[in-house]
C-alpha cells in the first residue's frame, strides 16, 4: 500500500496564448503548490481492473484514465489497483484537484511496477492524461509552459492564502470557449518575464498577479467579482480567480492576517504554499 499527498495548486500568473491547431492553447503560468491536499491511498487489488473510491465525486475518475495509460506506457506487468482518494480539494474549482490525484496515482503506480519512468517520463504520460498533470508529478512550485507539458521547478515566496471555493464548478471547456469569444487571450507569451517574477519580493510578485481565464470566469460567473472585492477589503495584497476558476484567491503576508481576513467568509479556508516538494527518484 501507498499513501500519497495529493496538493492543490493555485495559478499565481495564468497567460494563455491562442488556440493551437490541435485546439489546446498555448500556456505560461505560474503554479504554486499548497498545503490543502487530498489523500491518495493506492494498493494491488485482485479484481479484474483498477477500482476508485473517491468521496463526493461519482462516475468514472481521472485516475482510472491516468492508470490505463500508464499502464500501456511501462514494460511490465501491474495489477490491478485499488485507489482511494480522501478529498479535500473543491471538485472543478480551478485548483487542479483532480490533476493531483492523478499525478499520485501515477506516482503510486510507478513505485508498485518498481519505478521503470523517471520525472519526465511520468511527465510524458501524464500529459496524455490532462493538461494540468505533468505540473503535479514532481510536487512543488513551477512554471507550466506549452500546452502544460513543460515543467521548470521553481522557488517562491512564503505567503498566505485564503481561498473562497464555490458550491458549482465551472468547466474548463466552458472557460476557455468564453475567453476565446471575448478575445481575452494574448499573441505572445513571455516564460522569462515570468520567471523573472518569480524571484521577485512578496509585495511585487503579489502586485502583478493576472491571469487571462479571469474575464471569461467573471462572464461566465459575474459574482465572483464580489468575492474579489470583499479579499481586497479586508487587505489582500493582490486578488485573483485560479486556473478557470471559480475559485478566487487572495494573497496575504502571513497565516494571522490571513485567518483575520477569512473570518466572515462564508466557506472560505486558509492555507499556504507547501515548502518541501516531493522529487521523483531516478530511473534504475
Amino acid at each position: 500500500m501507498i499513501r500519497e499527498h495529493a496538493p492543490a495548486k493555485v495559478n499565481l500568473l495564468l497567460h494563455v496564448g491562442p488556440p493551437r491547431e490541435d485546439g489546446l492553447h498555448e500556456l505560461c503560468s505560474l503554479f504554486a503548490s499548497i498545503r490543502l491536499s487530498d489523500d491518495v491511498t493506492v494498493e494491488p487489488s485482485t479484481a479484474a481492473a483498477d477500482r476508485v473510491v473517491c468521496n463526493g465525486v461519482d462516475g468514472e475518475n481521472i485516475c482510472q484514465r491516468a492508470l490505463a495509460i500508464f499502464r500501456a506506457a511501462i514494460d511490465g506487468d501491474l495489477p490491478a489497483l485499488d485507489v482511494t482518494i480522501d478529498k479535500r480539494i473543491p471538485v472543478a474549482a480551478g485548483l487542479g484537484g483532480g490533476s493531483a490525484d492523478a499525478a499520485a496515482a501515477l506516482r503510486a503506480a510507478n513505485e508498485l511496477a518498481g519505478s521503470p519512468l523517471d520525472g519526465s517520463g511520468l511527465r510524458a504520460v501524464a500529459a496524455r492524461v490532462g493538461a494540468d498533470v505533468p505540473s503535479q508529478v514532481e510536487v512543488g512550485h513551477a512554471l507550466v509552459t506549452g500546452a502544460g507539458e513543460r515543467v521548470e521547478p521553481i522557488e517562491l515566496p512564503a505567503m498566505a492564502l485564503v481561498l473562497v471555493p464555490q458550491a458549482e464548478g465551472l468547466a474548463t471547456a466552458d472557460v476557455y470557449a468564453e475567453a476565446d469569444r471575448l478575445g481575452a487571450t494574448r499573441d505572445r507569451l513571455d516564460p522569462q518575464r515570468v520567471r523573472a517574477l518569480a524571484k521577485e519580493p512578496l509585495p511585487i510578485l503579489a502586485s502583478e498577479l493576472e491571469n487571462d481565464l479571469e474575464a471569461a470566469a467573471l462572464s461566465l460567473r459575474p459574482g465572483l467579482a464580489d468575492h474579489l472585492e470583499a479579499l481586497y477589503a479586508r487587505g489582500a495584497l493582490s486578488a485573483a480567480v485560479t486556473g478557470s476558476g471559480p475559485t478566487v484567491f487572495g494573497v496575504f503576508e502571513d497565516d494571522e492576517e490571513a485567518r483575520s481576513a477569512a473570518d466572515g467568509l462564508p466557506g472560505a479556508l486558509v492555507t499556504s504554499l507547501l515548502e518541501h516538494p516531493r522529487r521523483i527518484k531516478p530511473s534504475p
